[in-house]
């Protein structure tokens, strides 16, 4: 049996780039990562010409065999150095990956009632999360947030995989009108959640993972941080939490995440801690 455990590093190409809404959707050839992928993990890819800085992408699919072989699907939003470059590259474009990188989500052991809660391109690794529970038994309701419509993602594949898909945006241009926050206490109640799945901003996760203790659900949260070298080594993307036995201190995004149960995280610290690096930014 060959082996398929740890990343692997390797040169893939653009098999298609195409604009949906606010983003692009790349399809690229990634021979020996989809076998290796859960969901939850994440792909580092080297961007801009001297190949030397990382940016991290979630992974929308992933597909051991096919037509192309193996190959990841990436949402790219246009923001920042990483993701306008990655949104630049055109069909034939090779891309350098290292993945599948972090610790996933776990998968409850018994059939259960699941919300999965995802805002805006970070609730693409929703959904092969959502196909696993579904293969479990699971029952599987989503909430997918976004500004406006053209940032919402994927919602029609929702509800091909979700029982119940419930969708809320800012602007009101599709959905409800308004923020995850004014709809998850009553979505993990309609749902009789017992596992909550979230993926977005940290404000939405902070809410997510206080609606689920008030509910009595367990959560997990998949946060998205800076990162630079991605494998855990350079200490650079630090999250204050609560360890085993309560006492504080700082994981690792990259390697000890990016999914951490909700009540685990300390929210407040993490707050500040990005406040305090914005204005040193500024």
């Amino acid at each position: 049996m060959s082996e398929t455990r740890g990343p692997v590093h390797i040169t893939g190409e653009v098999l298609s780039a195409r604009r949906v809404g606010g983003y692009r959707h790349l399809t690229l050839a990634a021979p020996g990562l989809p076998e290796r992928f859960r969901p939850g993990n994440f792909v580092a890819v080297s961007v801009g010409e001297t190949r030397l800085s990382r940016r991290a992408f979630w992974i929308h699919r992933a597909r051991p065999t096919g037509g192309y072989g193996a190959t990841v699907d990436l949402v790219v939003a246009e923001t920042g150095f990483g993701g306008r470059w990655l949104a630049t590259r055109t069909q034939g474009a090779p891309v350098e990956l290292t993945g599948p990188l972090g610790r996933p989500f776990a998968l409850p052991k018994e059939p259960v009632s699941c919300v999965l809660v995802g805002e805006g391109y970070a609730a693409a690794t929703l959904f092969p999360l959502a196909e696993r529970l579904r293969e479990r038994g699971c029952v599987v309701t989503m909430l997918l947030a976004a500004p406006d419509e053209s940032h919402l993602l994927s919602a029609l594949d929702a509800r091909r995989t979700a029982r119940s898909v419930l969708v809320v945006t800012e602007d009101g241009s599709v959905g409800r009108s308004g923020a995850v926050r004014d709809v998850i206490g009553d979505v993990l109640t309609r749902a009789a959640a017992e596992v909550v799945y979230a993926a977005g901003p940290a404000r939405t996760l902070h809410d997510v993972a206080a609606a689920a203790e008030l509910h009595g659900a367990w959560s997990q949260t998949a946060l998205e941080r800076p990162l630079t070298c991605a494998t855990g080594l350079c200490h650079g993307c630090p999250v204050p939490v609560l360890g085993e036995h309560g006492a504080a201190r700082l994981a690792r995004a990259c390697y000890d995440g990016p999914v951490f149960r909700g009540d685990r995280v300390r929210w407040a610290d993490l707050a500040a801690w990005d406040s305090g690096h914005s204005e040193a930014a500024g």
